[in-house]
């Protein structure tokens, strides 16, 4: 295996600027991994291509709006930050943009909170201590970050947040979710298509390419995430009545399958919180998840390597050319598609 295998030509005008109204307008293809066939449906009619007794699996975790702009003291020079994971006390792990931001640097953001880089954690990366919680008063001088392949400014930050967003933590959406509206949640409930939500914290390594030869030298992120007790109850109930597991983006794969492999006494998962590095490249052993709803994700990506382990390379790939002939949108705030 080698991580050329997962790379692919995309043309550009094909990775989705904006997202799409409303939200279920966007496309979906729903492939079978077992025949081999595709449908082209729309995300509106979701509903009716799930079926009674499966269980959807969201991640409800919230982009925190992390970009931040300051000055450096007492220069004035511009910096922009990230911040990507809260530390201890008022400390947070950044990613720094600018000039001379080496250890003992002093800043000042927006709102007057004073700041201090503390450790060079290498490359742009840096820990920064601030003089009081900036938690609370990101929503007021935060910007939501955008992943750094779309370049048309959001008219609308909520809407690179799920409608079911409600734990703050993460530093990008998890964009399978985004095509979901209230009235379709309706409508689950209504044909007794269960819900449950898990959350993982998503950080900006996500976007981030493999570039060794041999993805198996790759470090996978890790991420902190949480399957609570009520939701590994639903998901093992759903498993012992013959429901379907349908996990709703990578990261909700991510969660689940290292929940199973705490499992015992004959479940399939148990309740887990702390930080998960399992990285799911083809030959790994699907525990849990029975079916995927996902996006279109980028080359040579760890999001690309998950979902052919779950679906096959091959078919995949096949998959993404035809999703390309059809003209649907990928990456972020593109269409969506359904594995089953």
């Amino acid at each position: 295996m080698k991580t050329s295998d997962f790379d692919y030509d995309l043309p550009p005008e094909l990775i989705a600027q904006e997202p799409i109204e409303p939200r279920d307008a966007s496309r979906l293809l729903v492939l079978d991994r077992s025949a081999g066939s595709r449908q082209h449906r729309f995300f509106g009619d979701l509903p009716n291509v799930l079926n009674t007794g499966d269980l959807l699996v969201v991640n409800r975790s919230r982009v925190v709006p992390a970009r931040l702009f300051a000055k450096k003291i007492p220069s004035g020079g511009k910096v922009e930050l990230l911040l990507l994971e809260k530390g201890g006390g008022n400390r947070w792990k950044t990613l720094v943009g600018g000039k001379g931001l080496h250890m003992g640097t002093k800043l000042k953001l927006e709102n007057g909170t004073n700041g201090e880089i503390i450790e060079d954690l290498g490359g742009p990366q840096r820990m920064i201590a601030f003089d009081a919680a900036i938690d609370s008063g990101l929503k007021s001088f935060g910007r939501i970050p955008l992943p750094p392949y779309i370049h048309t400014p959001l008219a609308d930050p909520e809407r690179y947040q799920t409608v079911y967003a409600r734990e703050s933590g993460s530093a990008a959406a998890p964009t399978a979710g985004l095509h979901f509206t209230q009235r379709q949640f309706h409508l689950f409930k209504d044909k007794g298509i269960r819900v449950t939500e898990l959350t993982l914290h998503i950080g900006l390594d996500t976007f981030a390419p493999v570039n060794e030869e041999d993805p198996h030298q790759h470090k996978i992120h890790n991420e902190w995430c949480r399957l609570s007790v009520e939701a590994a109850e639903v998901v093992n109930r759903t498993k012992r009545s013959g429901g379907r597991v349908i996990a709703v983006g990578t990261t909700s794969v991510r969660v689940l399958e290292t929940a199973a492999r705490l499992a015992v006494g004959g479940k399939a998962v148990m309740p887990f919180e702390g930080r998960t590095d399992l990285f799911i490249l083809p030959g790994f052993e699907f525990r849990v998840v029975d079916a995927l709803l996902t996006n279109f994700h980028l080359p040579r990506s760890t999001l690309l390597m998950l979902v052919s382990a779950f679906a096959g390379r091959e078919l995949i790939l096949e998959t993404y050319r035809e999703a390309m002939a059809n003209g649907y949108r990928f990456y972020s705030f593109g269409d969506a598609m359904l594995i089953v």
